[in-house]
């Protein structure tokens, strides 16, 4: 059961519990991911290029096979991306752990026996509300070779008091 408390005007705490609910609920509300003919491109292309080794060409048949059952495999993580995705979070030493979440006028900060980590508001470039939470999109800082290094996390509104939330969508402007 999510716990929240304001714990001043302009600061927010909230805990909640890393379980399967919440890794499938933040996958449903993040990924982007389709079933369509350009995700399972690679997949079909490993499989036609393993058959045509096994079938046009001298080399050792494992080979061939090999890569077949590479593009079989892509084939099926594709398919089962979510469940494969929840049972690897479920599979993490994160997972079960208590988690808590402060929202302040600094940032953002996750709080767990594992990880400690703030996101300041500084380095959001975008805040998306949908059904059931927030996406806030964040720069990582830039690489040498000087381009953003962009991500994304998500936060469960079920954890949220109606102020928290109002105060994600007033201290950044740009909500989408």
């Amino acid at each position: 059961m999510p716990k929240f408390l304001m714990t001043q005007s302009s600061s927010y705490t909230a805990s909640f519990t890393l379980d399967k609910a919440h890794y499938s609920e933040c996958y449903t509300q993040s990924s982007t991911l389709s079933h369509d003919k350009k995700t399972y491109f690679k997949a079909n292309v490993l499989t036609v290029f393993g058959l045509i080794i096994l079938l046009a060409t001298p080399v050792n048949p494992y080979a061939a096979w090999f890569v077949i059952a590479l593009g079989l495999l892509e084939t099926i993580s594709v398919y089962y991306h979510k469940p494969w995705w929840v049972i690897r979070q479920m599979l993490s030493k994160a997972s079960h752990s208590e988690v808590k979440l402060t929202i302040d006028e600094q940032g953002i900060l996750t709080e767990s026996f594992h990880i400690n980590n703030r996101i300041l508001w500084a380095d959001v470039t975008r805040v998306t509300e949908t059904d059931l939470g927030f996406l806030i999109y964040f720069s990582l800082g830039k690489t040498a070779m000087g381009k953003d290094i962009a991500s994304k996390s998500y936060i469960s509104k079920s954890c949220l008091s109606d102020d928290a939330t109002a105060f994600i969508g007033q201290k950044n402007p740009t909500v989408a």
